[in-house]
């Protein structure tokens, strides 16, 4: 197929979907119709300037609202159409939301044996 593109370019945009799907997943019902919505290419004039105002906002960090965290949700709104962005973003992507997995599991097991010991406490 001449008009196929590189494998490359294909892996990166299924790790960058991956990454989109995972998060689509953890996010509640409203912030997940949003997030499919601006996935969809006619949301490309959306997307663009938004992932720009993010990482501009990123930079502003020290104000209540805005944070660091603006730096990755503006880098994962541009990489879904700057190709090189691709795999390093969803790379991380995944990897962040493999670590907030752990953190909240490690974090309820935590308060479970807490819970345990507490319990235990009283009846003795």
């Amino acid at each position: 197929m001449p008009n196929a593109p590189p494998a490359t370019a294909t892996e990166d945009r299924d790790q960058l979907d991956q990454a989109f799907d995972a998060l689509e997943r953890a996010a509640p019902g409203r912030l997940s119709r949003l997030i499919a919505r601006l996935r969809k290419p006619e949301a490309r004039l959306v997307r663009i300037p938004l992932g720009v105002l993010c990482i501009i906002g990123s930079f502003l960090w020290f104000l209540p609202v805005l944070g660091l965290w603006f730096l990755p949700l503006g880098l994962l709104l541009i990489a879904q159409d700057v190709r090189f962005l691709r795999r390093p973003v969803g790379r991380l992507t995944l990897y962040l939301l493999d670590r907030w997995a752990r953190a909240r599991r490690w974090w309820i097991a935590r308060r479970a044996r807490a819970k345990a010991s507490k319990a235990k406490r009283k009846t003795t």
